[in-house]
């Protein structure tokens, strides 16, 4: 998976996560993809229906020593 850039949301609370990832995927052309860190459990569910709101693909997340890692693909 080519990822064109990387957000580190760790250590940050809702609704900050998204925000930055908002801010990032401003950022991006479409097509390309967002890889985001973060260690609010919330972002989970908050991500996969922010991607889907705004048209884009939340493509895999897995979960690594307590740190949330997504990749989203821009709409």
């Amino acid at each position: 998976m080519n990822v064109t850039k990387v957000l580190d949301a760790k250590g940050l609370a809702c609704p900050m996560p998204i925000v930055k990832t908002k801010k990032a995927m401003a950022e991006l052309n479409s097509g390309e993809v967002l890889e985001i860190h973060a260690t609010d459990k919330g972002a989970k569910s908050d991500l996969a229906a922010w991607s889907a709101s705004g048209g884009h693909e939340l493509i895999d997340s897995k979960e690594e020593n307590d740190v949330l890692k997504f990749w989203v693909k821009k709409g």
